[in-house]
């Protein structure tokens, strides 16, 4: 279709002037608005005499010249054109009556004008021979019969048969004027100025003749104006439009796009010609632009709507539409040649508003149904892939996916399909698009799960799992710069990807958090003095296994590692909280504290060097060393409530679990320690969690006691364990 349009616009000016408005040459005879017995009492010129076509009426000027030279020289009458004013003198002409320096058709007219008034026979024989001069002195004859009439100096009888006689004459003259104006371009400019002066001069007598017969009298004769011969050109030139319009491209067969590509062709190409060749010729009365444009028009719509009331295909649908709403309006009407000379003429849409919004309304629901079919066929294309362990592309060092792509192309093409129609079409289609998106990506999501459980034993397996991560980010793109999704749209769609990554990503670090595992084991079977060495074999391990995660896009990579720096973190407090240590020794504890903090760096500093963007976790173990070394239960109750603002989900469950460790603490110092959190921070649900993937012990455990240091031995102390709320236990195990 786009190559349609684009052929169409570049029609315009590359087919000779020649061809347009190509109206047949045997004109069908317009209707007499004579009495019936005057039209039986002449006999009427062939048609081909009436209205011949260009080359021959160009000729026939010129053969007058030459015609005329020769009988002067032979000094015989002519039996010419040259002749009929002659006629109308009764008499021959005499020698040297034609100066040699005066053009024939100048003379021709003087003796017309000057002469004795021609009869009836005489306009008769000039009727026939096309001679349209002979317009002014029938229309003499009509007034003096009118005259007569009036003075009462005829009978009846002589009065209708000579007013039959006249009638007979103007249908002769109405049509060899007609018969011109049916194919105004190919007669010579000067023939066709006389056709419509000859029109504007009985549109005149119209007018005066309706001023007379508001007068009271009456003269004897048939009224016969007013003739109308402007309305009869106008209907002439709808015949003409209906003719031009019907015909069928020579080539090819005929489906509505070629019959929508001539129609729209021919109108443009003949409107431009009338503007360009007609307009300045035809006096202003004759609205000649108006009336052609009217009259295409009317055809055009009347074959559209006639289409439009069967059942139409898809692609039928669109090509109404796309004509109806886009390439008729602003290629035709709104062109640059005609735009300025339709602009008054208001010819309107090509189908009612109702009608089209029954299209639209179709359309949209086509479209809805295309676009989810190749979405499903791309995803199971897709996971068929999978199955059968291809490998995916790389594109710049990163596992690539068609996917995305296809899924995107697919719904951008249906969104630029509606706007060739109106933009406002398209923003529909937008919504419409938007809201079968959601149900496709639940799809992916449940495909790639089932992957993700059938798939660990393909060679391409964590390629794959790479490069369906990494195609999350292209749908992200497409939908926040490109759709322009809303925000409460964005965070529907986006809700299936994100589970889609989570998952990617679990199952990425699953060999990572196996590697992990045996090294976190270790803070409870070894004294807490010897931590620096367990979490520096931990960051080694990790360092390890990153470049397994070197094919995923920046910031996936960037957000693995934010999961990864998550992990430690998540652990190490686990661990601490794990084993209730009873350090009843404000330097037993600063020396926990002071291990903590140190271990914290490391982690910190690792994970930040290797991009993980997770500021918000600086503060996580820090805090809590602060907490365990704080000796004044005012200090701490100010440390743990700032600790709650930064994460909304530390509950009493593991404040007590932290507090566990300082056995110098009363019940009561607890107690009202544990009492901060029960004051509303005003803080809202965390953006992130941490403390809801940590599961704190619900019952007294008796550990081992850690020395950290010579001094009094350590006792387990948990009696200030409480049970956290259910949904504080939710998260990670």
């Amino acid at each position: 279709m786009l190559k349609m349009m684009t052929f169409f616009q570049g029609l315009s000016g590359h087919q000779p002037v020649r061809d347009t408005l190509d109206f047949p040459r045997s004109p069908q005879k317009l209707p007499s608005t004579s009495e019936a017995e005057s039209e039986a009492s002449m006999s009427v010129a062939s048609s081909e005499d009436l209205a011949p076509p260009l080359e021959a009426g160009t000729a026939l000027y010129r053969e007058e010249e030459k015609t005329a030279k020769k009988k002067k020289e032979k000094k015989k009458k002519s039996k010419g054109l040259a002749n009929v004013f002659c006629v109308f003198t009764k008499g021959k002409k005499k020698k040297g009556q034609l100066s040699s320096a005066e053009p024939e058709g100048a003379a021709r007219s003087r003796q017309g004008l000057d002469g004795p008034p021609p009869t009836v026979e005489e306009l008769k024989a000039a009727l026939e021979r096309g001679q349209l001069e002979a317009a002014p002195p029938l229309l003499a004859l009509e007034r003096e019969l009118a005259a007569v009439a009036a003075a009462g100096g005829a009978s009846e009888e002589e009065l209708v048969r000579r007013q039959s006689k006249v009638e007979a004459l103007y249908d002769l003259l109405r049509d060899q004027v007609l018969g011109v104006l049916r194919r105004p371009l190919e007669v010579a400019p000067e023939r066709l100025r006389q056709a419509l002066a000859v029109v504007s001069e009985q549109e005149s007598e119209d007018r005066q003749a309706a001023a007379a017969a508001a007068e009271p009298g009456t003269s004897g004769l048939a009224v016969t104006r007013p003739r109308r011969w402007l309305q009869l050109w106008r209907r002439g030139v709808a015949e003409a439009a209906e003719e031009r319009m019907g015909q069928r491209p020579a080539a090819g067969p005929e489906v509505p796009e070629s019959v929508f590509l001539h129609l729209g062709r021919t109108m443009k190409e003949d409107l431009e010609a009338v503007v360009e060749r007609l307009k300045p010729l035809f006096p202003a009365e004759f609205g000649v632009v108006a009336a052609y444009a009217e009259s295409y028009h009317q055809h055009f719509a009347a074959h559209l709507a006639a289409m439009a009331q069967f059942e139409l295909c898809e692609r039928d649908t669109y090509m109404l539409l796309v004509w109806v709403q886009n390439l008729y309006p602003n290629d035709i009407i709104n062109s640059p040649k005609l735009a300025g000379e339709l602009q008054g003429v208001g010819l309107g849409s090509l189908l009612p508003p109702r009608q089209i919004r029954l299209l639209e309304a179709t359309f949209l629901s086509n479209e809805a149904a295309n676009v989810r079919e190749l979405m499903d066929r791309a995803l199971e294309l897709e996971a068929q892939h999978w199955a059968e362990d291809v490998p995916p592309q790389r594109l710049d060092g990163h596992c690539h996916s068609e996917l995305a792509i296809d899924i995107i192309q697919i719904i951008s093409q249906a969104q630029a399909k509606a706007e060739s129609i109106t933009l406002d079409l398209g923003s529909q289609i937008k919504q419409v698009l938007l809201a079968e998106l959601p149900a496709f990506l639940r799809s992916y999501q449940r495909a790639f799960n089932e992957f993700l459980e059938r798939g660990k034993q393909l060679r391409n397996y964590r390629a794959n799992v790479i490069a369906n991560i990494n195609n999350c980010l292209s749908f992200r793109m497409s939908m926040e710069q490109k759709w322009q999704v809303p925000q409460d749209t964005l965070s529907l769609l986006l809700g299936p990807l994100g589970e889609l990554k989570s998952h990617g990503f679990d199952t990425l670090l699953q060999n990572l958090r196996e590697d992990l595992k045996p090294l976190f084991k270790r803070f409870t079977h070894t004294r807490w003095a010897a931590a620096m060495e367990t979490v520096e074999k931990i960051i080694t391990t990790v360092d390890m296994r990153l470049p397994e995660f070197s094919e995923l896009q920046d910031c996936f990579r960037e957000e693995l590692m934010e999961a990864v720096h998550l992990h430690l973190v998540k652990e190490y407090i686990i661990q601490l909280s794990k084993r209730r240590l009873v350090l009843k020794t404000a330097e037993q504890q600063q020396q926990l504290a002071g291990h903590i903090l140190a271990n914290a760096d490391t982690i910190q500093h690792f994970c930040t060097k290797h991009g993980s963007p997770a500021t918000w976790l600086q503060p996580a173990l820090p805090t809590l060393a602060e907490i365990i070394r704080l000796q004044d239960p005012s200090a701490i109750k100010i440390e743990v409530a700032t600790y709650a603002t930064c994460y909304p989900d530390f509950s009493k469950g593991h404040l007590s679990a932290i507090l566990a460790i300082k056995g110098n603490l009363s019940n009561s110092e607890l107690k009202s320690i544990r009492s901060i959190l029960d004051v509303s921070t005003g803080a809202q649900e965390p953006s992130r969690s941490l403390f809801s993937l940590i599961k704190v012990l619900t019952q007294s455990i008796f550990c081992h006691a850690w020395p950290l240091c010579p001094g009094p031995s350590i006792q387990p102390n948990m009696t200030h364990l409480q049970k956290p709320s259910r949904s504080k236990l939710e998260g990670w195990p």
